[in-house]
C-alpha cells in the first residue's frame, strides 16, 4: 500500500512538470523555440535577424539609418532596403531604422487611383475657378462661375471663381455687366476733362496790295485794310505775349532739373572716391600686417631650445597661400564655412538635379528643403528667389544646429553623396618642417 501511494506521488509531480513546461511554451511570444526548448527571442523595431533561432538563440543587429529599416518584432526578418523615391515621386518622410520612406508625387502632380500614376492637376478653363484644390491623393475639383456674381478669366489650377465688382451708385455708371469670364466694368459719372494743351495760331500771309493811284479811291475798301492790318497787330502781340509767358515757367524747370543733374554728379563723384579711400586703406593694412610678419633672411632658420626649427620663408609663402584663398560663409555660424567654389558648385549640382536625370531640377533642393525643417509654405517662398538654393542654404544656416556635417548628412539621405563629398574637407598642408 506504501509503495502504490509513492508511485501516484512520483506520476502527479511528472504530469505538473509537464503542464508547466506546456504553460511556458504558451508564453512564447515567438511560437518557436531552440533545439534546446528554449523560446527564440524577436528583434524589435529598428533591429534585424542576423543569425536566425535555431541550435542557437536569435542575433539580432541594428538596421542602418536611411539605407535599411525593420518595422516589427520578428525572429526571422532581416532589415529590409530603404525605398527609392524616384522619377515623378517625392521623398515626403525619410527612411529610419524602424519606418520605410514614404513616397509622394511632385508638386502640381496627383496619384490616380486607377492607374496608380502620378498625373498633372487639372487647370479649370476660363469661365470655370477651383472648388477642390488639387491634392497628393484626388484631381483639380473645379465649378462654373457667372450668374452675375462670379467670374475667372484665366486658366488656373488654384484660383477660384473671383467675385464681380460692383459700381458705386451715385458716383459710377455700368458699362458692361460682370459674365463668367470677364468682370463688371464702370466709369465715372462725372469724368475730369484734362485742360486742352494750348495750341499755336496759325498765321496767313496775304499778298501786298498794290500802292494806291493817282485817282480817287474807295473809302470803304480803305477803312477795311486798316480794320485787317490792326487785327494781324492784335494778333501778333498776343501771340508775342504767351511765348513770353512760357519762357518764363519753363526757366525755373530747366533749372531745377540741371541743379539736380549737377548734385547727382557730384554726391556720385564723391562716392567713388570715398569707396576708393577706404580700398586703398584696407590695402595699407593689409601690408602693414603683412611686414610685421616678415621673415628673417633667406634661408635664415628660427631655433629653440626643443632642437626643432621652422623654415620661415617656407612659412611665409604658406601663410600667403592661405590668405589669398577665398572664404565666404553662408551666414555668421563659423560651422559654415565654405569655400566660393564649393558653394557655387554646391549650388550647381542641386539646382541641376539628381545625376541620373529621371527627377526635376527643382526636386533634390526642395527634398534638402523638407529634410531641413522647412514646411512647403516656406519652400514655395524659396522658388520665387533669383538663387532659390542658395535662399534656402543662406537662410539654415542662421538656425541653432547649422553645420557642415548636418549638411552633408541631409544631402545622402537624398542619396546626393555626390555633393556631400564635394564639402568634405581638403587635406591639410604641412607649414613647417622639423630638424632633430
Amino acid at each position: 500500500m506504501g509503495r502504490t501511494d509513492g508511485m501516484n506521488m512520483i506520476l502527479i509531480t511528472i504530469l505538473l512538470g509537464q503542464a508547466g513546461a506546456a504553460d511556458k511554451k504558451e508564453e512564447c511570444p515567438s511560437g518557436h523555440y531552440t533545439t534546446d526548448g528554449e523560446c527564440c527571442k524577436q528583434c524589435p523595431p529598428g533591429e534585424g535577424v542576423v543569425k536566425p533561432c535555431g541550435a542557437t538563440q536569435t542575433e539580432c543587429a541594428p538596421c542602418l539609418d536611411s539605407e535599411t529599416f525593420s518595422e516589427n518584432f520578428s525572429h526571422a526578418e532581416r532589415c529590409r532596403p530603404c525605398t527609392k523615391c524616384t522619377g515623378l515621386f517625392r521623398m515626403e518622410t525619410p527612411c529610419t531604422d524602424a519606418n520605410d520612406a514614404t513616397c509622394v508625387c511632385n508638386y502640381d502632380l496627383y496619384l490616380n487611383k486607377l492607374s496608380q500614376r502620378c498625373e498633372p492637376c487639372t487647370k479649370c478653363p476660363v469661365g470655370r475657378g477651383m472648388l477642390l484644390s488639387c491634392e497628393l491623393d484626388h484631381d483639380t475639383v473645379c465649378e462654373d462661375c457667372g450668374a452675375g456674381d462670379t467670374y475667372s478669366d484665366q486658366e488656373s489650377s488654384h484660383e477660384p471663381c473671383i467675385p464681380c465688382s460692383s459700381c458705386d451708385e451715385g458716383e459710377e455708371v455700368q458699362l458692361q455687366a460682370c459674365t463668367a469670364v470677364t468682370n463688371t466694368v464702370c466709369q465715372d459719372q462725372y469724368p475730369v476733362v484734362s485742360p486742352t494743351a494750348f495750341t499755336e495760331p496759325t498765321y496767313v500771309d496775304f499778298p501786298i496790295d498794290d500802292p494806291p493811284s493817282d485817282g480817287p479811291t474807295d473809302g470803304g475798301a480803305t477803312d477795311a485794310a486798316a480794320t485787317t492790318a490792326a487785327a494781324d497787330d492784335r494778333d501778333r502781340d498776343s501771340h508775342e505775349r504767351i511765348s513770353k509767358s512760357l519762357n518764363h515757367k519753363l526757366i525755373p524747370v530747366y533749372c531745377s532739373v540741371l541743379a539736380a543733374v549737377v548734385v547727382g554728379l557730384v554726391a556720385f563723384i564723391i562716392f567713388k572716391k570715398w569707396n576708393s579711400c577706404k580700398q586703398n586703406k584696407q590695402q595699407a593694412n593689409n601690408c602693414a600686417s603683412n611686414q610685421n610678419q616678415t621673415p628673417s633672411p633667406e634661408g635664415e632658420k628660427l631655433h629653440s631650445d626643443s632642437g626643432i626649427s621652422v623654415d620661415s620663408q617656407s612659412l611665409q609663402e604658406q601663410l600667403g597661400q592661405t590668405q589669398t584663398h577665398t572664404v565666404v560663409t553662408m551666414d555668421e555660424d563659423p560651422g559654415l564655412l565654405l569655400p566660393l567654389q564649393t558653394r557655387d558648385k554646391v549650388e550647381q549640382l542641386l539646382f541641376n538635379g539628381g545625376r541620373g536625370g529621371d527627377g526635376s531640377a527643382e526636386d533634390d533642393w526642395r527634398n534638402l528643403a523638407g529634410l531641413l525643417g522647412y514646411e512647403e509654405e516656406r519652400v514655395a517662398a524659396f522658388r520665387q528667389e533669383q538663387r532659390p538654393v542658395r535662399a534656402l542654404l543662406s537662410d539654415w544656416a542662421g538656425k541653432d544646429g547649422a553645420s557642415v556635417d548636418a549638411l552633408r548628412a541631409a544631402l545622402r539621405k537624398i542619396n546626393r553623396d555626390d555633393v556631400a563629398q564635394s564639402l568634405a574637407p581638403a587635406p591639410a598642408k604641412p607649414t613647417a618642417t622639423s630638424v632633430v
